[in-house]
Order: structure tokens, then sequence, then C-alpha cells
């Protein structure tokens, strides 16, 4: 493997340091000490969750959960919301001593109890204690319906129910967000780099429609990172891995509370060599919030966050170069020396007001600044600026004996794209200029979704959502054309579902659902004759049919989802000028269908081997099997064919050994069994593979825990992740190989 150095390509002065981020830490550090006493006292004592307000008798009931064991180690599986026993009780009430602006793991899971479609709750503790958490794969392999590999350095292919697929860089077609507010930009593009694993409390997940709530822009759904704040996370902690490949992090993080104040901060370093040649990255990240009381019904919190990224990029090769020398990078990247930069910062606010008993209105602001510095085929120097704003109100209560739930919100996500691209030379050098423009964009979402209890355990949820969107283009290159243009959508997106709350644990649901998503600006090209314009692109449209169940019991977990999504104008790779190299421009297909059948449960198999009594040892079964359906619809060019990059099974199955001791080990299985196509022709596939690994630690609840991870222990060569193009050639380099044998240890320590 090549040698490497945090050398970065020559750039224009970073807004942000690596060394902003330490001494941000420290300075948290150093409050914490001054508070001492009082921020440990203050989380000594556990904070009580959601209360749900019916009955006497039944508010007694609902603060008698089944028995636990006392200590347990971390199951990795995604959590289903945990049915209320509310269906025909009154109002939820938020206790006093919770964060109003950020929900507790309890309080999401009721809350998303409410949506009748495909969602789940990920708490950080399921994966934080147990792997390296180094990638978006890790904290989301257990949630049926979303596809996420890595490609290198923390860049993944993320795709829920066949989104984006056709983006063979960056992310489209599910909107990401951080405590609610966007790191999407707001003409849709997305990234993985600044997403820390290792921060959050816990991430939710929206599959399809289900995600209204954040008004958002992409018909696969919506991921909402949650940090902890000083009311639910531990005084101080630390926390260092090792790995194969170059490995290692080192994170840590400071709260408390005192009086109306609370505050949490973390920060994280990570270095790794990589996998493959050319595939050193280094990150440093930081983020965290301060949230005031300002009364017993108001609280305002602050957010911040800040990155200094470089990662070199490998590359994709051919089929044979995956399968046969997956260490090895592509020619031009390493003589072009490609790399993915990044300076990033943010901030945000968002205030909650009790007004009522069953009624909180919400609303803040963001911003974010991001600056891209991007050798590849030509040097990318952006400046991307997005800011805006939000606001939400949920209202529940009892109307005429019947319970219901209404729920509104507006959300306002402006942008610009300050772009310029130069020729990118030998070594990263900057050339001349190829390119420039300004893009701006802007979008107004507004939602409604009212649930009524028309019997005391079934909803009838009604919804609709409206998007106004522009995308405008000045471009200031002209000795190639004038690419300048304004495009402008009007959606709206109604909905219509059942929930039933079968019993205390158990629930299904049914819903009809339109969805939208508007194109960015990178959906459109140049390369092509004749040139692909922004202005030409339509919206893609979906309507969605879906059925479901989930559940949480104490020995069984289950969330199964059956969908079928009808799509209009998707964005797909239609145009393909260089098929040996797998270059692909995306336009609209006319028709496409999108089905499938997403299945995840925990199983308990056996308990009391070794630990018989009320805390039993526990053999744990964890498995999320997805079955993907996707296909044309009659399309003229490719018929009924399969849509290409994305496998029809992918099964990920782990079976955890639990001791109430805190020991853990067990081992872990993923597996594709067939392999899948890389072009809409249906001519070249990739291969199928099963890998597994084995975990080995120590998590007792208490300060310290640890673990030994092994990764694909069998060494097996395969392909992790693909880009697609219309018309593959045999030589087209369109691969990404998944990471050999690999072996990952951590310790982390809670005060």
């Amino acid at each position: 493997m090549e040698s490497h150095s945090p050398r970065r390509a020559a750039r224009a002065p970073r807004s942000v340091r690596p060394t902003s981020i330490l001494i941000t830490l420290a300075a948290a550090n150093i409050v914490g000490a001054v508070g001492g006493t009082a921020l440990a006292q203050s989380n000594a004592v556990p904070l009580p969750g959601l209360v749900v307000e019916t009955s006497k008798a039944k508010a007694k009931r609902a603060k008698q959960p089944a028995a636990q064991p006392k200590a347990a180690a971390p199951v990795a599986t995604a959590q289903p919301p945990q049915p209320s026993p509310s269906g025909s009780g009154g109002p939820i009430v938020l206790d006093g001593r919770n964060s109003l602006t950020v929900p507790t793991t309890a309080e999401i899971q009721a809350e998303l109890a409410r949506v009748p479609g495909a969602v789940a709750v990920v708490p950080g503790s399921t994966y934080q204690q147990s792997t390296a958490a180094a990638t978006l794969k890790e904290a989301l392999e257990y949630v049926p319906g979303v596809f996420v590999q890595p490609k290198w350095g923390e860049d993944s292919r993320l795709s829920i129910r066949g989104s984006g697929l056709s983006r063979n860089f960056h992310l489209r077609g599910v909107q990401l967000f951080q405590d609610g507010i966007p790191r999407n930009t707001a003409d849709g593009y997305g990234d993985f780099q600044e997403i820390d694993p290792s921060a959050y409390r816990y991430i939710e997940v929206y599959r399809g429609p289900s995600a209204m709530r954040y008004g958002a822009n992409a018909i696969g759904g919506a991921i909402n990172f949650v940090t902890p704040t000083g009311r639910d996370a531990a005084p101080f902690t630390a926390s260092a891995d090792i790995g194969s490949f170059g490995f290692h992090r080192l994170q840590s993080s400071v709260a408390g509370a005192n009086g109306p104040f609370d505050m949490f901060v973390t920060a994280s370093w990570q270095e790794q060599d990589g996998f493959r040649d050319h595939s050193w990255g280094e990150s440093t990240r930081a983020s965290g919030n301060v949230g005031i009381r300002l009364s017993e019904n108001v609280e305002t919190r602050f957010f911040f966050g800040v990155s200094d990224i470089m990662q070199r990029i490998p590359g994709s090769v051919t089929r044979t170069q995956a399968l046969t020398d997956p260490k090895a990078a592509a020619g031009i990247n390493v003589t072009n020396d490609w790399q993915r930069n990044i300076d990033a910062w943010r901030v945000a606010n968002k205030t909650t007001v009790l007004l009522a008993p069953g009624t909180a209105l919400e609303f803040g602001g963001f911003y974010n600044d991001r600056h891209l510095m991007h050798p590849i085929f030509q040097w990318l120097d952006y400046q991307y600026e997005d800011y805006g704003g939000f606001a939400r109100i949920v209202d529940d209560r009892i109307v005429e004996g019947y319970r219901n739930r209404f729920i509104a919100g507006v959300q306002l996500h402006n942008g610009r794209i300050d772009n310029r691209q130069f020729a990118n030379q030998p070594g990263a050098v900057k050339g001349a200029l190829m390119s420039s423009s300004l893009d701006r964009s802007e979008n107004l979402a507004l939602y409604a979704e009212n649930s009524f209890y028309f019997l005391p355990s079934v909803a009838l949820v009604t919804g609709t959502q409206f998007l106004h969107a522009t995308r405008d283009r000045a471009d200031r290159f002209l000795s190639d054309g004038n690419q300048s243009g304004r495009t402008e959508f009007n959606l709206w997106s109604p909905k219509i579902g059942l929930l039933w709350d079968i019993d205390r644990t158990w629930q299904a649901y049914f819903n009809i659902a339109r969805s939208a998503e508007v194109p960015s600006f990178g959906e459109s090209s140049m390369a092509v004759s004749p040139p692909i314009l922004f202005t030409d692109i339509k919206a893609q449209r979906a309507t969605t049919y879906e059925i479901g169940t989930r559940g949480r019991r104490p020995d069984f977990t289950w969330d199964a989802a059956l969908y079928r999504m009808e799509i209009s104008n998707e964005l797909m790779c239609i145009s393909n000028p260089t098929a040996a190299t797998g270059t692909c421009q995306v336009v609209n297909a006319d028709q496409t269908v999108h089905q499938g059948i997403e299945l995840g449960f925990g199983a308990v198999v056996m308990k009391g081997l070794a630990a018989p009594g009320p805390s039993p040892d526990k053999l744990w079964l964890n498995v999320a099997y997805t079955l993907n359906d996707f296909r044309f619809d009659d399309d003229a060019k490719f018929g009924n064919n399969i849509l290409p990059g994305a496998p029809r099974h992918v099964v990920r199955t782990e079976l955890l050994y639990k001791h109430p001791s805190g020991v853990f080990f067990g081992p872990n299985v993923e597996w594709v069994p067939q392999a899948y196509y890389v072009d809409s022709a249906n001519t070249l596939k990739t291969a199928a593979y099963g890998i597994w690994g084995m975990k080995l630690g120590f998590d007792n609840g208490g300060p310290f825990s640890a673990y030994v991870e092994g990764r694909n222990l069998s060494d097996v060569a395969y392909i992790a992740s693909v880009s697609i193009t219309d018309v593959a050639a045999a030589n087209s380099a369109l691969f990404e190989p998944g990471t050999g044998r690999a072996v990952f240890a951590g310790v982390k320590y809670r005060w």
C-alpha cells in the first residue's frame, strides 16, 4: 500500500481549523470542571421519560414495564416505535425535568408510534459500545429497507427503497437532518463526511413518505441524527478505537445541567490509511448544544457544529479488478491525486413552547456554511451557504370524547452555491478555469396531518404537504455558451392512512401517500450532445401503498412492511456517452415501480443457559431482511428491465450471547445471495457474496465498556457498492471493492 501524508490540495484559506475544534472541547471541559459537583449531581438522577395521561389506573400501569436484566449488552438492531397505551386516552404531557426541545429516546419512541408508516429509532447504545461507529453502515445496517455500503473513508452509498440509485456520487433521494436541522443543501445534494455516528443519542429513520414532518423533498425519506443534551448525557466520556488499515479514533464529550441551563459538547478525531490504495483520510468534528429553560413551559436551545475533513479517493474499478485486486486504486485517481476535502460549520436555534396541556409550538432557524475542495476529473471549488427557518405545532386533545392529534408546520430552506471548476492537473494542481456559476435554490414546504381516533384504538390519519421550489442558475463562464436559467415547481402530496393499536405492544398500519423530489443542480450536464440543462429535468413523483406491523416485547421485537411505489419521471441514467468509463448522465425515465418487503426482528432464542434467575443470560437473534423489486414499467427503451444498482435480497443477521455481568459475544453475517445489475440494459452484474464477523465485548451499563470486533474474517473479495449506467461495457469502471479481513478494538469510559 502506498504511503500517505496529510497533504491537502492547494486551496483557499480554511474558515475552520482542527485546532478550533480542540479548543472548543477544551473550553467545554474547563466549564465542566468548574461546574464539577453541580453538573455531576444533576446527571446522577435518571430523568423520567414520556408520561401518558389517561386514567389513574392506566397511568399506574404505564409505570410498570416488564422485568429486564439489570445489566444487558447492547442489541445491534433498530427498535420499532413502542405503541403507547393512549389510544383513547388524553394528551401526551412531557415531564418538566426533561428537555422540551430534544425528546428523549422514550419520548421519540412514543411520538413515532403515532406515524402510520415505516419508521424506526436506532438508539446510539445499540452500536456505540460494540463497534467502531465510524460509518453510517455500522449505525443503520439492521434497519430493513435501508441499503448503506461504505465506499471509502466515511463516504457511503445510501438508498432507502431504491432512492437515488442513479446518483453515482454524494447523495440524493434521502434528506439528512441533525437535531431536525437540514444537513442537505437546498438543492437536494447530501454528503456523509460530516456525520459522526459516535455523537448521537439516537437516529430516527423515516422510510418513504413517512417523512412528512420534515417537509422532506425526497422520495426515499429522511434520517434525523439527534445529539444528547446536558439533561440526558453522562457528565464526561472518553473513548479510543484502533483497527486494521491504520484506523485510529479518539472521542470525548462533556455534559451537564445547572438550574435552567444545560450543555453538551462532543468532539472526535479519526484517521485511517484505508483498505485500498489512495484512500487515506482524516476527520476532525465537533458538535453540541446549549439549552436554556426560560420557564416551566418554554425552552430554547442553540446548536453548533464544525468539521474539517480530508479524504483521498481510490475510485471505481472494473468488475475483474474489484474481485482480483481489490486494494488497487484507479490509475487516474492516483496520477491526479483525487480528493474530497470539506470545511464546514453550522449554527441553529430551536425554541419549544408548551401552550397548554397537549399543545406545543416549536420554531427556529439555521445557517450552514460548507466549503468543498474536490480535485477529481476537474478541480471543484464550491462554496455552499444554506439558511432557513421552521415552525411546527402539535395539538393532542380529547374532542367530544374522541382523541384527536393535529400537526401543522412550515419549513423554509434556501441556499446558494458559488461554484468554480478548474482543470485538475497531475498532483491535484489547479489549472485553467473550466466553468463557473452562481446557483440559488428556494424551498418552501407546508404540511398538515390529523389523526382522529374514531375507535379507542384505531386512528384515521389524513394529511397533505405542499412544496414550492425554485432553481436559478447564473452562468459566469460564457465561452462554452450561456447555461443560465430558472425553473419552478409547485407540488401537492396528500396522504391517508389507518393506525391500529392492537394492544400495548403491537401496532398495524396502512397508508396511501404521494411524495415528490425536485432535481438538484447535479443532474444537469454539458458533457453530452445535446446538453442536458437542469431546466429540462422534471421533478420525480411517487405514489406509495404501504401496509405494516411493528411491536416490542421483552423477548421479541419486530418491524415488517410491504410497499409498492409507482414513480413518474424517476431520475435515472438514460444517457451514456462513454460506456467504457461508466459515465452516466441523469434524465427522467417514464414510469418505474419500486416494491419490496422489509422485515426486521430480534428474538431471544434461549435464556437461562448459564445464569438462570430473574436476570438471566440470553441468546439474541437479530435479523434484517430486505427484498427489493425495482423495475422499469413498459419503458420505450428498457421495457420491464430491472433497475440497476441494488441487490434483490439483502440479509444481515447476528447471534449475540448476553450475560448479565455485561459480557457479550457472537457471530454476524451479511449475505447478498444474488448478483445484481449495474446497467439499465441488464447486461453486466456484480457478484453474490457472503461475509461474516465476530464481536466480543463488555458493557454492564457502568462507567467502563470495551469491545473487539472482527469483520470479513474469511477475507472474501466482494463488491460492496457500485455506480450505474444505462448500457455497460465489460470494462466499465463501476465497482467499489469491499473491505478485506479487519479487526477493530475500542474502550470507552463514562464518568
